[in-house]
């Protein structure tokens, strides 16, 4: 069937919108529905609501990030462009991220000077930046080319449901693609359930010398601020008690073992009071010897699942133990 995907074009607005014009251009040159905020430049919590339908028809999600952070929502202090990635994200849609390469170098009119919303940005583009597919760019004529070579690749890896004409479609080719997707979908369980049993016999093996809670761990790692060219390092030495009350809260919503990541190393950088970071990272062997660590405790268990998008990826999950010990070492107690 010939299919045309729809794709969600967001970035701020007053700062990007010859970037965003070249981008809307190029997505209709190749056949594709461009879809975003050009009829609400001015946006509010209602407006907003209308723009999440909107990403519900899209079938991918293309973000420009600039150097400034955009207009901010007065109920949870994030910007509507963030609010329309975070969104995306949480839907599983597949994302390509265009971010500029040189924020530091644009002209003032089109940066935030604002230290908050700075911050903000900073923080934004980190996450942005992270496990995701992302291309740098330093002036608006860039900008085609990089869509015109990566849709292409996304749409062949990761395939969407995109649009057809009612006219073109027949009812074989339907339930042949019906079909196709429940034999898929059936394969897929069975993987599942394997590597489950899999990792439930490994969970459960005895280890009489086990370090417990009060057990000293170090993590360490690399981080680069804004406007830096080098990076410095940072350390965080924890009992794994004490590492794992920092951490439980941000893993209680079963997160992949990619999301995982993240969210450890952001509790540790703000635990060590390290902001405005442009780039960082968590040393990979520390990271894993503490999950590791952690299912041995009985306090999170690692199992095989299903992502949004129909892939397959590790998933923490916190066991009952664990949210028991979480509350323990979390709540305020009376004097």
């Amino acid at each position: 069937m010939n299919k045309r995907y729809q794709v969600f074009v967001s970035s701020t607005y007053a700062d990007l919108q010859d970037e965003r014009a070249k981008v809307i251009q190029t997505l209709m040159e190749m056949d594709c529905i461009p879809a975003g905020m050009e009829l609400f430049p001015a946006m509010d919590e209602e407006q907003f609501e209308f723009i999440k339908k909107i990403i519900d028809d899209c079938d991918y999600y293309l973000l420009i990030l600039g150097a400034r952070y955009g207009s901010i929502s007065v109920d949870d202090g994030l910007s509507y462009t963030e609010k329309e990635y975070n969104y995306a994200k949480d839907k599983g849609m597949k994302i390509i991220a265009l971010v500029h390469g040189e924020p530091d170098q644009l002209p003032v009119a089109k940066t935030d000077r604002n230290p908050e919303l700075y911050e903000k940005l900073v923080k934004f583009r980190n996450e942005v930046c992270t496990n995701r597919l992302v291309k740098f760019w330093k002036s608006a004529i860039e900008l085609p080319s990089l869509v015109a070579l990566n849709l292409p690749k996304t749409i062949k890896a990761y395939p969407a449901v995109g649009w057809v004409r009612g006219n073109t479609t027949t009812s074989s080719e339907v339930l042949e693609e019906l079909r196709l997707v429940k034999n898929e979908n059936d394969e897929l369980n069975k993987k599942i359930q394997e590597l489950n049993q899999l990792l439930g016999s490994y969970s459960s093996v005895d280890i009489p010398d086990l370090a417990g809670l009060d057990q000293s761990i170090k993590i360490t790692g690399h981080y680069r601020r804004a406007g830096k060219n080098y990076e410095d390092s940072w350390e965080c030495v924890n009992t794994i008690g004490e590492l794992y009350s920092l951490i439980s809260p941000s893993i209680m919503n079963t997160p992949s073992d990619t999301n995982a990541r993240l969210l450890i190393k952001n509790c540790i950088l703000e635990s060590l009071n390290i902001r405005n970071v442009f780039t960082s990272s968590i040393n990979e062997q520390n990271f894993h010897t503490l999950k590791i660590q952690l299912e041995a405790l009985g306090l999170i268990k690692i199992k095989q699942g299903r992502t949004k998008d129909g892939g397959l990826a590790l998933f923490w999950h916190m066991t009952e133990k664990g949210k028991k010990l979480m509350i323990e070492l979390r709540v305020i107690r009376k004097n």
